[in-house]
Protein backbone atom coordinates (compact mmCIF):
# COMPACT_ATOMS: atom_id res chain seq x y z
CA UNK A 1 0.00 0.00 0.00
CA UNK A 2 1.40 3.76 -0.84
CA UNK A 3 0.33 7.26 -0.59
CA UNK A 4 1.53 7.69 3.31
CA UNK A 5 3.15 9.91 2.92
CA UNK A 6 6.92 8.41 3.32
CA UNK A 7 9.40 7.32 1.24
CA UNK A 8 12.48 5.06 1.16
CA UNK A 9 15.86 7.16 1.60
CA UNK A 10 18.09 6.29 -0.74
CA UNK A 11 21.54 5.38 0.30
CA UNK A 12 22.58 6.14 4.14
CA UNK A 13 19.66 5.98 6.76
CA UNK A 14 21.55 9.04 8.71
CA UNK A 15 20.09 12.06 8.50
CA UNK A 16 22.03 15.41 7.00
CA UNK A 17 22.66 18.30 8.34
CA UNK A 18 21.75 21.55 7.09
CA UNK A 19 24.04 24.52 6.69
CA UNK A 20 21.92 26.17 9.61
CA UNK A 21 22.10 23.02 11.65
CA UNK A 22 26.04 22.60 11.72
CA UNK A 23 26.22 26.36 12.01
CA UNK A 24 23.88 26.41 15.13
CA UNK A 25 26.38 23.28 16.71
CA UNK A 26 29.31 25.31 16.23
CA UNK A 27 27.86 28.17 18.05
CA UNK A 28 26.63 25.96 20.64
CA UNK A 29 30.46 24.35 20.82
CA UNK A 30 32.31 27.82 21.03
CA UNK A 31 29.85 28.85 23.92
CA UNK A 32 30.62 25.67 25.97
CA UNK A 33 34.29 26.29 25.06
CA UNK A 34 34.49 29.60 26.58
CA UNK A 35 33.27 28.65 29.68
CA UNK A 36 35.91 26.37 30.65
CA UNK A 37 36.49 22.95 30.98
CA UNK A 38 35.82 22.74 34.43
CA UNK A 39 32.15 23.81 33.16
CA UNK A 40 31.65 21.78 30.07
CA UNK A 41 29.57 19.26 32.25
CA UNK A 42 26.25 21.04 31.71
CA UNK A 43 27.32 21.66 28.14
CA UNK A 44 27.56 17.80 27.06
CA UNK A 45 28.52 16.08 24.04
CA UNK A 46 26.71 17.51 21.30
CA UNK A 47 24.48 15.30 19.33
CA UNK A 48 25.91 14.26 15.95
CA UNK A 49 29.21 14.33 17.08
CA UNK A 50 31.34 11.40 17.16
CA UNK A 51 30.75 9.25 20.20
CA UNK A 52 27.92 12.05 21.18
CA UNK A 53 24.71 11.39 22.20
CA UNK A 54 21.61 10.34 19.94
CA UNK A 55 18.51 12.26 19.13
CA UNK A 56 15.95 11.52 21.10
CA UNK A 57 12.85 9.36 20.42
CA UNK A 58 9.44 10.62 20.44
CA UNK A 59 6.01 8.30 20.63
CA UNK A 60 2.95 8.87 22.09
CA UNK A 61 0.28 6.43 23.91
CA UNK A 62 -3.28 7.28 24.24
CA UNK A 63 -6.11 5.66 26.35
CA UNK A 64 -9.68 6.61 27.36
CA UNK A 65 -9.90 7.68 31.02
CA UNK A 66 -12.70 8.97 33.32
CA UNK A 67 -15.50 8.09 30.86
CA UNK A 68 -18.67 6.25 31.09
CA UNK A 69 -17.66 2.81 29.27
CA UNK A 70 -14.10 1.73 29.37
CA UNK A 71 -11.39 3.10 30.88
CA UNK A 72 -7.79 2.06 31.04
CA UNK A 73 -5.26 4.95 32.33
CA UNK A 74 -2.97 2.45 33.21
CA UNK A 75 -1.59 2.34 29.79
CA UNK A 76 -0.31 5.65 29.83
CA UNK A 77 0.54 5.31 33.32
CA UNK A 78 3.14 2.06 32.06
CA UNK A 79 4.41 3.81 29.40
CA UNK A 80 5.89 6.83 31.03
CA UNK A 81 7.37 4.04 33.69
CA UNK A 82 9.16 2.59 31.00
CA UNK A 83 10.48 5.78 29.71
CA UNK A 84 12.04 6.25 33.12
CA UNK A 85 12.85 2.95 33.34
CA UNK A 86 15.36 3.08 29.47
CA UNK A 87 16.13 6.63 30.11
CA UNK A 88 17.70 5.89 33.86
CA UNK A 89 20.19 4.00 31.33
CA UNK A 90 21.29 5.74 29.22
CA UNK A 91 17.83 5.49 26.70
CA UNK A 92 16.94 2.65 24.05
CA UNK A 93 20.46 2.52 21.96
CA UNK A 94 21.34 5.98 23.20
CA UNK A 95 18.21 7.72 22.32
CA UNK A 96 16.49 9.25 25.21
CA UNK A 97 12.87 7.86 25.22
CA UNK A 98 9.88 10.79 25.09
CA UNK A 99 6.50 9.40 25.79
CA UNK A 100 3.51 11.81 25.28
CA UNK A 101 0.22 10.84 25.95
CA UNK A 102 -3.44 11.92 25.73
CA UNK A 103 -6.73 11.07 26.69
CA UNK A 104 -9.00 9.61 23.94
CA UNK A 105 -12.31 9.95 25.95
CA UNK A 106 -13.64 6.88 24.56
CA UNK A 107 -14.82 8.96 21.53
CA UNK A 108 -14.40 8.69 17.35
CA UNK A 109 -13.27 12.66 17.91
CA UNK A 110 -11.01 11.69 20.78
CA UNK A 111 -9.56 9.01 19.26
CA UNK A 112 -8.92 11.53 15.88
CA UNK A 113 -7.19 14.20 18.14
CA UNK A 114 -4.86 11.95 19.82
CA UNK A 115 -3.85 10.96 16.45
CA UNK A 116 -3.35 14.56 14.88
CA UNK A 117 -1.68 15.25 18.07
CA UNK A 118 1.14 12.56 17.12
CA UNK A 119 1.86 13.79 13.97
CA UNK A 120 2.23 17.71 14.90
CA UNK A 121 4.50 16.12 17.97
CA UNK A 122 6.53 14.08 14.87
CA UNK A 123 6.00 10.77 17.04
CA UNK A 124 8.01 7.81 15.10
CA UNK A 125 5.03 5.63 16.23
CA UNK A 126 2.06 5.19 18.69
CA UNK A 127 2.86 2.58 20.92
CA UNK A 128 0.92 0.19 23.47
CA UNK A 129 -2.49 2.45 22.90
CA UNK A 130 -6.28 1.94 23.34
CA UNK A 131 -9.20 2.95 21.39
CA UNK A 132 -12.32 1.41 19.45
CA UNK A 133 -12.30 4.08 17.12
CA UNK A 134 -9.85 2.47 14.64
CA UNK A 135 -11.55 4.43 11.68
CA UNK A 136 -10.98 7.50 12.99
CA UNK A 137 -7.36 7.19 14.21
CA UNK A 138 -5.58 4.97 11.93
CA UNK A 139 -5.93 7.30 8.39
CA UNK A 140 -4.32 10.85 10.11
CA UNK A 141 -0.94 7.83 11.40
CA UNK A 142 -1.42 6.44 8.12
CA UNK A 143 -1.36 10.06 6.00
CA UNK A 144 1.79 10.59 8.15
CA UNK A 145 3.25 7.05 7.96
CA UNK A 146 3.09 6.62 11.58
CA UNK A 147 3.34 3.13 12.69
CA UNK A 148 0.76 1.77 15.23
CA UNK A 149 2.51 -0.40 17.84
CA UNK A 150 1.26 -3.11 19.67
CA UNK A 151 -2.34 -1.35 20.42
CA UNK A 152 -4.90 -3.39 22.87
CA UNK A 153 -6.58 -4.87 19.80
CA UNK A 154 -10.34 -3.86 20.11
CA UNK A 155 -10.55 -2.21 16.87
CA UNK A 156 -10.70 -3.69 13.33
CA UNK A 157 -8.19 -1.27 11.94
CA UNK A 158 -5.83 -2.85 14.15
CA UNK A 159 -5.73 -5.97 12.16
CA UNK A 160 -6.45 -4.45 8.62
CA UNK A 161 -3.98 -1.29 7.99
CA UNK A 162 -0.93 -1.98 6.58
CA UNK A 163 0.57 0.70 9.36
CA UNK A 164 -0.52 -1.61 12.24
CA UNK A 165 2.00 -3.72 13.98
CA UNK A 166 -0.10 -6.10 16.62
CA UNK A 167 1.29 -7.59 19.66
CA UNK A 168 -1.72 -10.03 20.49
CA UNK A 169 -4.55 -11.30 18.46
CA UNK A 170 -7.24 -8.70 19.37
CA UNK A 171 -10.80 -9.34 20.28
CA UNK A 172 -10.94 -11.90 17.41
CA UNK A 173 -8.26 -14.08 19.04
CA UNK A 174 -10.05 -13.91 22.62
CA UNK A 175 -13.88 -14.51 21.50
CA UNK A 176 -12.91 -17.24 19.13
CA UNK A 177 -10.40 -18.84 21.75
CA UNK A 178 -13.70 -18.53 24.29
CA UNK A 179 -15.80 -20.72 22.13
CA UNK A 180 -12.94 -23.13 21.91
CA UNK A 181 -12.50 -22.83 25.66
CA UNK A 182 -16.49 -23.44 26.47
CA UNK A 183 -17.52 -25.82 23.94
CA UNK A 184 -16.60 -29.26 25.96
CA UNK A 185 -18.43 -28.26 29.13
CA UNK A 186 -21.47 -26.27 27.41
CA UNK A 187 -24.83 -27.29 25.48
CA UNK A 188 -26.10 -23.74 25.07
CA UNK A 189 -24.24 -20.17 25.12
CA UNK A 190 -25.54 -16.89 25.93
CA UNK A 191 -23.18 -14.09 24.66
CA UNK A 192 -24.32 -10.44 25.89
CA UNK A 193 -22.17 -8.17 23.88
CA UNK A 194 -22.40 -4.49 22.92
CA UNK A 195 -24.27 -3.22 20.10
CA UNK A 196 -21.75 -1.35 18.07
CA UNK A 197 -19.55 -1.90 15.25
CA UNK A 198 -16.67 -3.50 17.04
CA UNK A 199 -19.45 -5.95 19.05
CA UNK A 200 -21.06 -7.14 15.98
CA UNK A 201 -18.49 -9.04 15.05
CA UNK A 202 -18.16 -11.12 17.91
CA UNK A 203 -21.12 -13.52 17.57
CA UNK A 204 -19.25 -14.70 14.35
CA UNK A 205 -16.09 -15.56 16.42
CA UNK A 206 -17.35 -16.96 19.08
CA UNK A 207 -19.48 -19.41 17.16
CA UNK A 208 -16.39 -20.64 15.00
CA UNK A 209 -14.92 -21.60 18.11
CA UNK A 210 -18.48 -23.21 19.53
CA UNK A 211 -18.42 -25.03 16.02
CA UNK A 212 -14.92 -26.19 16.43
CA UNK A 213 -16.09 -28.26 19.00
CA UNK A 214 -19.58 -29.20 17.41
CA UNK A 215 -21.67 -27.23 19.42
CA UNK A 216 -24.55 -24.80 17.92
CA UNK A 217 -24.27 -21.20 17.78
CA UNK A 218 -24.74 -19.23 20.93
CA UNK A 219 -27.83 -16.62 21.60
CA UNK A 220 -26.62 -13.31 20.40
CA UNK A 221 -28.19 -10.81 23.35
CA UNK A 222 -26.89 -6.86 22.29
CA UNK A 223 -26.95 -4.14 24.65
CA UNK A 224 -25.42 -0.62 25.71
CA UNK A 225 -22.12 -0.79 26.76
CA UNK A 226 -22.58 2.13 29.55
CA UNK A 227 -26.04 0.92 31.05
CA UNK A 228 -26.23 0.55 34.78
CA UNK A 229 -28.53 -1.96 35.06
CA UNK A 230 -28.70 -5.16 33.07
CA UNK A 231 -31.41 -7.34 34.38
CA UNK A 232 -33.58 -7.69 31.24
CA UNK A 233 -30.39 -9.18 29.34
CA UNK A 234 -29.41 -11.60 32.50
CA UNK A 235 -32.95 -12.85 32.44
CA UNK A 236 -32.81 -13.17 28.33
CA UNK A 237 -29.41 -14.78 29.17
CA UNK A 238 -30.16 -17.36 31.60
CA UNK A 239 -32.97 -18.55 29.73
CA UNK A 240 -31.53 -19.23 26.83
CA UNK A 241 -28.42 -20.72 28.43
CA UNK A 242 -31.00 -23.24 29.51
CA UNK A 243 -32.11 -21.82 32.91
CA UNK A 244 -35.29 -20.50 32.44
CA UNK A 245 -37.16 -20.79 35.58
CA UNK A 246 -40.52 -21.86 34.19
CA UNK A 247 -38.94 -25.30 33.31
CA UNK A 248 -39.06 -26.22 36.83
CA UNK A 249 -42.08 -26.69 36.79
CA UNK A 250 -42.00 -28.20 33.59
CA UNK A 251 -39.33 -30.95 34.25
CA UNK A 252 -39.24 -30.64 37.32
CA UNK A 253 -36.81 -29.14 40.18
CA UNK A 254 -33.40 -31.69 39.84
CA UNK A 255 -33.79 -32.03 36.02
CA UNK A 256 -34.07 -28.36 35.42
CA UNK A 257 -31.02 -27.98 38.09
CA UNK A 258 -28.88 -30.44 35.86
CA UNK A 259 -29.84 -28.45 32.53
CA UNK A 260 -28.57 -25.29 33.89
CA UNK A 261 -25.55 -26.79 34.73
CA UNK A 262 -24.90 -28.03 30.89
CA UNK A 263 -25.67 -23.95 29.68
CA UNK A 264 -23.01 -20.95 30.03
CA UNK A 265 -23.19 -17.39 29.79
CA UNK A 266 -20.46 -14.84 28.73
CA UNK A 267 -20.42 -10.99 28.88
CA UNK A 268 -18.23 -9.03 26.78
CA UNK A 269 -18.98 -5.79 27.72
CA UNK A 270 -15.54 -3.81 29.09
CA UNK A 271 -15.58 -2.44 32.61
CA UNK A 272 -19.81 -2.70 32.34
CA UNK A 273 -19.09 -6.49 32.41
CA UNK A 274 -18.91 -6.20 36.25
CA UNK A 275 -22.57 -4.19 35.71
CA UNK A 276 -23.86 -6.96 33.91
CA UNK A 277 -22.74 -9.59 36.46
CA UNK A 278 -24.39 -7.32 39.48
CA UNK A 279 -27.86 -7.66 37.35
CA UNK A 280 -27.10 -11.42 36.48
CA UNK A 281 -26.32 -12.82 40.39
CA UNK A 282 -29.61 -10.68 41.73
CA UNK A 283 -31.78 -12.87 39.14
CA UNK A 284 -30.21 -15.80 38.74
CA UNK A 285 -31.90 -19.06 41.15
CA UNK A 286 -29.63 -20.71 43.22
CA UNK A 287 -31.28 -24.62 41.98
CA UNK A 288 -30.17 -23.05 38.32
CA UNK A 289 -26.98 -22.02 38.13
CA UNK A 290 -24.58 -21.60 34.78
CA UNK A 291 -21.02 -21.24 34.41
CA UNK A 292 -19.73 -17.58 33.88
CA UNK A 293 -17.55 -16.65 31.20
CA UNK A 294 -15.89 -13.55 29.60
CA UNK A 295 -12.35 -12.36 28.09
CA UNK A 296 -9.50 -11.16 29.70
CA UNK A 297 -10.30 -6.95 29.70
CA UNK A 298 -13.86 -7.58 30.38
CA UNK A 299 -12.68 -9.47 33.59
CA UNK A 300 -9.14 -9.57 35.11
CA UNK A 301 -7.43 -10.08 38.14
CA UNK A 302 -8.28 -6.31 39.55
CA UNK A 303 -11.80 -6.91 38.66
CA UNK A 304 -11.46 -10.49 40.88
CA UNK A 305 -9.51 -8.62 43.82
CA UNK A 306 -12.26 -6.22 43.78
CA UNK A 307 -14.99 -8.16 44.15
CA UNK A 308 -13.96 -10.79 46.58
CA UNK A 309 -11.59 -12.74 45.37
CA UNK A 310 -12.52 -16.51 46.33
CA UNK A 311 -15.65 -15.46 47.92
CA UNK A 312 -16.95 -13.24 45.13
CA UNK A 313 -19.37 -13.82 42.28
CA UNK A 314 -16.61 -15.32 39.53
CA UNK A 315 -15.38 -17.97 41.13
CA UNK A 316 -14.96 -20.75 38.78
CA UNK A 317 -15.17 -18.89 35.29
CA UNK A 318 -13.63 -19.48 32.67
CA UNK A 319 -11.28 -16.48 31.02
CA UNK A 320 -9.84 -16.56 27.63
CA UNK A 321 -6.51 -13.97 27.81
CA UNK A 322 -3.89 -13.51 25.61
CA UNK A 323 -0.76 -13.86 27.62
CA UNK A 324 0.15 -16.20 30.92
CA UNK A 325 -1.74 -15.39 34.19
CA UNK A 326 -0.16 -12.38 36.19
CA UNK A 327 1.12 -14.17 38.93
CA UNK A 328 3.30 -16.23 36.18
CA UNK A 329 7.25 -15.35 36.50
CA UNK A 330 7.89 -14.41 33.26
CA UNK A 331 5.87 -10.84 34.01
CA UNK A 332 8.79 -10.18 36.87
CA UNK A 333 10.44 -7.78 34.40
CA UNK A 334 7.65 -5.67 34.00
CA UNK A 335 6.83 -5.82 37.71
CA UNK A 336 10.15 -4.76 38.71
CA UNK A 337 10.21 -1.88 36.70
CA UNK A 338 6.43 -1.01 38.56
CA UNK A 339 8.29 -1.16 41.57
CA UNK A 340 10.89 0.85 40.41
CA UNK A 341 9.53 3.45 38.40
CA UNK A 342 5.85 3.89 38.92
CA UNK A 343 6.09 5.69 42.27
CA UNK A 344 3.22 4.02 43.98
CA UNK A 345 1.05 4.87 40.83
CA UNK A 346 -2.59 3.47 41.68
CA UNK A 347 -3.18 3.59 38.30
CA UNK A 348 -0.68 0.90 37.22
CA UNK A 349 -1.85 -2.37 37.75
CA UNK A 350 0.51 -4.95 36.81
CA UNK A 351 -2.43 -7.91 36.46
CA UNK A 352 -4.29 -5.73 34.16
CA UNK A 353 -4.14 -6.39 30.08
CA UNK A 354 -3.66 -2.91 29.19
CA UNK A 355 -0.59 -2.34 31.15
CA UNK A 356 0.57 -5.64 30.30
CA UNK A 357 0.08 -4.86 26.15
CA UNK A 358 2.26 -1.70 27.10
CA UNK A 359 4.70 -3.57 28.79
CA UNK A 360 5.11 -5.81 25.32
CA UNK A 361 4.24 -3.45 22.68
CA UNK A 362 7.37 -1.27 24.56
CA UNK A 363 9.49 -3.81 24.84
CA UNK A 364 9.05 -4.06 20.96
CA UNK A 365 9.48 -0.64 20.61
CA UNK A 366 13.14 -0.99 22.31
CA UNK A 367 13.83 -3.76 20.22
CA UNK A 368 13.10 -1.74 16.99
CA UNK A 369 15.03 1.02 17.85
CA UNK A 370 18.17 -1.26 18.63
CA UNK A 371 18.26 -3.32 15.47
CA UNK A 372 18.70 0.35 13.74
CA UNK A 373 21.61 1.22 15.26
CA UNK A 374 20.84 4.95 13.87
CA UNK A 375 21.85 8.78 15.44
CA UNK A 376 18.46 9.73 14.27
CA UNK A 377 15.11 7.80 14.00
CA UNK A 378 12.18 8.18 11.87
CA UNK A 379 8.80 7.05 11.50
CA UNK A 380 9.67 5.14 8.13
CA UNK A 381 13.17 4.35 9.66
CA UNK A 382 10.61 2.13 12.31
CA UNK A 383 8.49 1.12 9.81
CA UNK A 384 10.59 -0.47 7.40
CA UNK A 385 12.69 -2.52 10.02
CA UNK A 386 8.97 -3.73 10.89
CA UNK A 387 8.24 -4.73 7.37
CA UNK A 388 11.78 -5.97 6.96
CA UNK A 389 11.30 -8.42 9.25
CA UNK A 390 12.16 -7.69 12.70
CA UNK A 391 12.09 -10.46 15.63
CA UNK A 392 10.97 -9.56 18.93
CA UNK A 393 11.59 -11.95 21.49
CA UNK A 394 8.69 -10.97 24.64
CA UNK A 395 10.81 -13.65 27.44
CA UNK A 396 8.05 -16.12 26.52
CA UNK A 397 4.92 -13.75 26.68
CA UNK A 398 4.18 -14.17 24.03
CA UNK A 399 5.56 -16.00 20.81
CA UNK A 400 8.71 -14.56 18.90
CA UNK A 401 6.60 -11.28 16.96
CA UNK A 402 7.64 -10.54 13.71
CA UNK A 403 5.47 -8.75 11.16
CA UNK A 404 6.50 -9.64 7.28
CA UNK A 405 3.61 -10.81 5.27
CA UNK A 406 4.20 -14.33 5.14
CA UNK A 407 3.62 -14.01 9.01
CA UNK A 408 0.01 -12.56 8.67
CA UNK A 409 -2.79 -14.58 9.33
CA UNK A 410 -5.01 -16.01 6.00
CA UNK A 411 -7.90 -14.29 7.33
CA UNK A 412 -9.39 -11.53 4.63
CA UNK A 413 -10.55 -9.72 8.42
CA UNK A 414 -7.76 -9.22 10.01
CA UNK A 415 -4.68 -10.09 7.90
CA UNK A 416 -2.47 -8.53 10.06
CA UNK A 417 -2.81 -10.86 13.05
CA UNK A 418 0.65 -12.80 13.32
CA UNK A 419 0.01 -13.74 17.11
CA UNK A 420 -2.98 -16.15 17.19
CA UNK A 421 -2.24 -17.59 20.72
CA UNK A 422 -4.50 -17.35 23.20
CA UNK A 423 -4.26 -19.03 27.03
CA UNK A 424 -7.41 -20.67 28.63
CA UNK A 425 -7.77 -19.73 32.38
CA UNK A 426 -9.78 -20.30 35.03
CA UNK A 427 -10.98 -18.45 38.40
CA UNK A 428 -9.68 -20.88 41.23
CA UNK A 429 -9.64 -19.39 44.82
CA UNK A 430 -10.07 -15.86 43.37
CA UNK A 431 -7.51 -16.25 41.30
CA UNK A 432 -6.86 -16.31 37.55
CA UNK A 433 -4.91 -19.74 36.88
CA UNK A 434 -4.35 -21.41 33.79
CA UNK A 435 -6.82 -24.18 32.94
CA UNK A 436 -4.78 -25.84 29.93
CA UNK A 437 -1.10 -24.98 30.32
CA UNK A 438 0.77 -23.17 27.78
CA UNK A 439 -1.16 -21.59 24.83
CA UNK A 440 -3.56 -22.51 22.30
CA UNK A 441 -3.22 -21.65 18.34
CA UNK A 442 -6.54 -20.34 17.30
CA UNK A 443 -5.67 -19.71 13.80
CA UNK A 444 -7.74 -22.39 12.35
CA UNK A 445 -10.82 -21.24 13.98
CA UNK A 446 -10.02 -17.61 13.03
CA UNK A 447 -10.13 -18.37 9.17
CA UNK A 448 -13.03 -20.42 9.64
CA UNK A 449 -15.20 -17.71 11.16
CA UNK A 450 -13.66 -15.07 8.17
CA UNK A 451 -15.17 -17.86 5.69
CA UNK A 452 -18.63 -18.47 7.21
CA UNK A 453 -19.15 -15.03 8.69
Amino acid sequence: MTGYGWQRPRGSTRPRRSISSISSTATVFAACSAVGASLLTGCGVLPGVAGGSREPITVMTWAPDGTSATNTPGMPAMAKAFARWVNAGGGIDGHELKVITCNEHNTAAGASDCARRAVKEKAVAVVGSYSQYGSAFMPPLEVAGIPYLGGYGISDQEFTSALSYPVNGGQAALISGSGRQLAPDCEQVSLVRPDTVSGDVLPTLLNAGLLSGHRKAATDIRTTEDAGDYTTEAQHALAQAGADPALVNRIGKKAAEQKAKKGCVTAVLGDRTETFFDSFRRVESDDQKVRVASVIGSIGQPLLDRTGGKDGPFEGAYVTGWYPEADDPRWDPMKKVIREQAFGDDAIDAADAGVQTTWIAYTALKKIVESLGQDSVRAVDVVRALNKGVSVNTGGLTPDLRWRFEDMLAAPDFPRIVNRQVTFQVVKDGRLVSLKGGFTDVSSTLENSAANG
